[in-house]
């Protein structure tokens, strides 16, 4: 089988060792991974750790096994680059074509999707000229993941962070699944703006109980991830989703439904496209137990009154706060799916609406799901129990089409 081949490139920064989890996972998962360090890096983790990991020699220079012209042959022959950390004083290279050494070089001759992810202290991640730079980088098809928020060298912390190897790896393997040599295609959703919203919302019943749902977040994190990776600009509202942040994502973590209201609706001002994909409660509690609501021996419990909670999807479908938005709903049913979500469609105005069948053993929790996507415009796109990113993907084609 063919073993994708991925060219790791490491400047000098002190996550520089962080990068070897990530060639770890890459090596393990069966890609092929040569590890381009620039000097700098070296000086945090030597060219004998690389090596040894990766399974190939690690040269900076580009007068090393010259016959072999690696500086031209390494960057032709890549499926993907992937710079892990980038400095600021490589993005400024790469932005500007400079070639002075092995991985500059290699960056001018890869014709493959390249990555970079960023990190450096939030005052470096700020300046202007580092913005610059990304955003010629981000125009020319490269995908610059944001760096995470957290704790930086020192004491310092901020918007810097280079993001956990484990999303990393998750970058490069949605990016290689979007295909090879098709680097426009792969970023169609460069420039844009959209807000996915996850997890399942709890409403308080007192301080210790909570009317929920079974929802984990698994496939609006998965539909995060995905439209990170063909490059947009991602803002996540999570409800109760115990998951890792995803890469290069502005995670915005919400408890109730009306939290999460305030938060999509702030984040949809300017976003090109919204998909509901939390389980939102239908419910809440009229009144709040300040105190634990006790036991008393020989009683019933007090019945517990129910209010409506604002139904967020019809809110941005009927009102939406930019002009060709596309908004996209989920419909979870445990009986008659199809009819219930073409009911839901028509009632609540949105473009799509994700339909599938859910239950203690379906789709809840899961890594896998099954779906028929349903379009205002009378199309049904089914897509067959797999992978939740398979679902993201063509969630992610749909949405695509119409904002085209």
């Amino acid at each position: 089988m063919h073993k994708p081949k991925v060219v790791l490139g490491v400047s000098g920064g002190i996550a520089a060792y962080k990068a070897c989890e990530l060639l770890r996972r890459l090596t393990e998962s069966g890609h092929d991974v040569r590890v381009v360090p620039t000097e700098s890096a070296l000086h945090f983790v030597g060219a004998a750790t690389w090596s040894a990991l990766s399974g190939h020699p690690v040269s900076t220079e580009v007068w090393a096994d010259v016959h072999e012209v690696p500086h031209v042959r390494i960057g032709q022959g890549a499926d993907l680059v992937i710079v892990a950390p980038a400095t600021a004083d490589i993005l400024a290279k790469a932005a500007h074509g400079l070639a002075d050494d092995l991985l500059t070089n290699t960056l001018l001759t890869a014709r493959c999707p390249v990555v970079f992810a960023p990190a450096m202290h939030t005052e470096m991640w700020e300046h202007p000229a580092t913005q610059e730079n990304v955003a010629t980088l981000r125009r020319r098809g490269a995908l610059v993941v944001d760096p995470a928020v957290g704790r930086l060298t020192g004491v310092d912390t901020g918007k810097g962070r280079f993001p956990e190897p484990a999303e990393l790896f998750e970058v490069v393997r949605r990016v290689l699944g979007r295909g090879g040599d098709a680097v426009d295609a792969a970023q169609d959703l460069a420039g844009r703006h959209v807000v996915v919203s996850a997890g399942g919302t709890r409403e308080p019943l007192d301080p210790v109980r909570f009317l929920g749902n079974r929802s984990s977040g698994k496939q609006g994190y998965a539909l995060a991830r995905s439209a990170a990776a063909r490059g947009a600009r991602v803002t996540l509202v999570a409800a109760n989703a115990a998951l890792p942040d995803p890469a290069g994502v502005d995670v915005v973590p919400v408890g109730t439904a009306v939290q999460l209201r305030e938060a999509v609706l702030k984040a949809a001002a300017d976003a090109d496209a919204v998909v509901m994909a939390a389980a939102v409660a239908d419910f809440r509690p009229e009144t709040y137990a300040t105190g634990k609501i006790k036991k008393k021996d020989g009683e019933d419990p007090a019945p517990i009154a129910l209010v409506r909670n604002p139904d967020i999807l019809a809110e941005i479908a009927g009102d939406r706060p930019r002009v060709g938005q596309v908004v996209v709903g989920f419909a979870a049913e445990t009986d008659d799916v199809l009819a219930n979500g073409r009911a839901k469609l028509a009632r609540k105005g949105c473009d799509l609406l994700v339909v599938n069948e859910v239950g203690e053993r379906k789709t809840f929790g899961s890594e896998q799901n099954e779906a028929i996507v349903l379009g205002a415009d009378g199309s049904e796109t089914p897509v067959p129990y797999g992978p939740k990113e398979d679902l993201a993907d063509t969630i992610w084609d749909l949405v695509v089409q119409r904002l085209a």
